[in-house]
């Protein structure tokens, strides 16, 4: 079974199963509106992580994976440099809108190296510290 989609790969029809959010984007990409990279993974995931035992199933990790090489590709920024880090957001997404009840990460990505790195691709100290300061 498919856990994780890339945005190009759904649409905003199944919500059930990408979460509101994450059909929301997929359209959104479908229809060419300008969206960064990203995929998101299933509802079922979720489902499966409680019914066992709070774990996640052993073929998560490889199709995350795989989808971060994907934006790195796509992006020309790379998980982890040092020069050029790859920042993305972590969304939580379900069929239904439950505002304000789940907690959203903003630059994961960012480390005590990887800062330096967006401070000279931004030509901004004070942005990059600061966008790192919020998220630890």
């Amino acid at each position: 079974m498919k856990q994780v989609y890339f945005y190009d790969e759904g649409d905003g029809k199944n919500k059930k199963l990408l979460g509101g959010k994450g059909a929301g984007l997929c359209e959104m990409t479908r229809l060419k509106l300008p969206v960064p990279p990203g995929f998101t993974i299933t509802t079922e995931v979720c489902k499966m992580y409680y019914t066992n035992n709070k774990k996640l199933p052993k073929t998560l990790i490889p199709e995350v994976k795989k989808n971060i090489a994907k934006i790195e590709k796509r992006t020309g920024k790379k998980w982890n440099s040092k020069e050029n880090p790859l920042l993305v957001s972590v969304r939580s997404g379900a069929a239904i809108s439950m505002p304000g009840m789940m907690d959203t990460i903003l630059n994961l990505g960012l480390n005590d190296e990887t800062v330096e790195g967006l401070a000279k691709k931004s030509n901004n100290s004070r942005f990059a510290w600061d966008s790192y300061r919020r998220f630890v």
